[in-house]
């Protein structure tokens, strides 16, 4: 499926032009040390395309939510990782904007990379301030958005400065996002089995109403599923139920009647009395969860149920854990769904958020055809929603 936007390879770069380059660098960190560098390893395809032609590279990207300058929310961490992969200097620079940073980019020779510090250090970030917008745009003669990650939010270093810095590009890790998560709404090998998990209903309905129409299988876990069994009148216990969620449930049960795909539900359930990892537990040969416990991870015979739909798919897609699965007792639904997506012979992909840290706590993350970079991102692109970065560039 061709992608609509101009890309990077296709941008008339002389030696020494300044690429200015947004890049999704909100990577955790512990002490002060990036403790998974998956997103900047994402990023150096696009990198090297422009140190190779020549450009004088200023990459701007943002990690947490800082009120104002706060040293804790620095980018030097992730400029040393990334200098460590690339096997060069990165140099860091002290702001975001001003003369200094000014200075910092007309010292750059070709190939060489200047990091901005922190973008929401400036209010004006979020705010799409259009004052910011210029000063960044000023920075560069070229634009390329390579986060995908930050890409549905219109903020000034994504969506406000391709006003005032043309020609706007997509980078390699932006491209193969968007059509890869294109095609599996528009074009998808079949059957096409989605797997959606996580707590609230509401947080996925756009996205099941999208598969309903779409799909060949839906795939129901993690505590979204009781909100399903409140509407069926089936005994949840202490289990999480959102109950501005269980009329959403019943609206989706309704779609799905009317519709060619499937939606699964758990058969089976593990529960626990407390949401803790020491608590008593018991597994339930059925989904009635007694008074006084707590359903918190599907069972085996959901996870072989949902194995089997995996297995025999041409396209699958995973978002949201099955259960509690940060606590040992309740791990085994998530592991074993994670284990069936990449083992599939069909194409794998999978959202980012907690269903990528599932496939990396189970050395999974390698295993799989695509693993996004942005959860938000991503689940709004497969919704149907534009993304405020993405229609910003250049159509090719």
């Amino acid at each position: 499926m061709a992608f609509s936007k101009k890309s990077v390879r296709d941008l008339e770069i002389s030696e020494g032009d300044a690429a200015l380059v947004r890049v999704d660098f909100n990577v955790p960190l512990k002490d002060g040390e990036v403790t998974d560098d998956s997103r900047i390893r994402a990023t150096i395809p696009t990198i090297e395309i422009l140190r190779a032609r020549g450009a004088r590279i200023v990459l701007m990207g943002h990690v947490g939510r800082p009120d104002g300058r706060d040293p804790e929310t620095s980018m030097e961490p992730m400029s040393q990782r990334l200098g460590e992969l690339l096997g060069a200097q990165v140099h860091q620079a002290p702001e975001v904007i001003g003369p200094e940073v000014r200075r910092g980019v007309d010292r750059l020779d070709p190939g060489e990379i200047l990091m901005l510090e922190n973008l929401r250090w400036e209010k004006g970030e979020t705010d799409n301030d259009e004052e910011l917008a210029k000063e960044l745009a000023s920075l560069g003669d070229v634009y390329v958005n390579d986060a995908f990650g930050a890409s549905h939010r219109a903020h000034a270093s994504v969506a406000g400065v391709p006003d005032h810095l043309r020609p706007a590009a997509a980078g390699e890790l932006l491209e193969n996002e968007v059509t890869t998560l294109t095609e599996l709404v528009e074009d998808p090998e079949r059957p096409l089995v989605v797997v959606l998990g996580g707590a609230k209903v509401s947080d996925k309905i756009e996205l099941i109403d999208r598969f309903l129409e779409t799909a060949d299988a839906i795939l129901i876990g993690g505590a979204m599923c009781f909100s399903f069994f409140r509407v069926q009148d089936i005994a949840v216990g202490n289990s999480k139920v959102e109950e501005e969620d269980v009329d959403t449930a019943r609206k989706a049960l309704e779609k799905a009647e009317g519709s060619d795909c499937k939606l699964c539900l758990p058969v089976d359930l593990v529960a626990g009395k407390d949401f803790d990892e020491d608590t008593e537990t018991q597994e339930l040969d059925g989904v009635e969860v007694p008074d006084g416990w707590m359903g918190l991870d599907v069972g085996p015979k959901t996870v072989e149920t949902y194995r089997d739909e995996i297995t025999g798919a041409g396209a699958v897609f995973w978002n949201g854990p099955m259960g509690a699965f940060e606590l040992e007792p309740f791990a085994a639904g998530t592991k074993g769904v994670a284990e069936a997506v990449a083992e599939a012979e069909g194409k794998t992909v999978v959202g980012g958020g907690d269903s990528a840290a599932a496939l990396a706590s189970f050395g999974l993350d390698g295993e799989v055809t695509h693993l996004s970079t942005g959860g938000g991102a991503a689940l709004e692109l497969l919704e149907g929603k534009e993304l405020p970065g993405v229609e910003a560039l250049d159509d090719a």
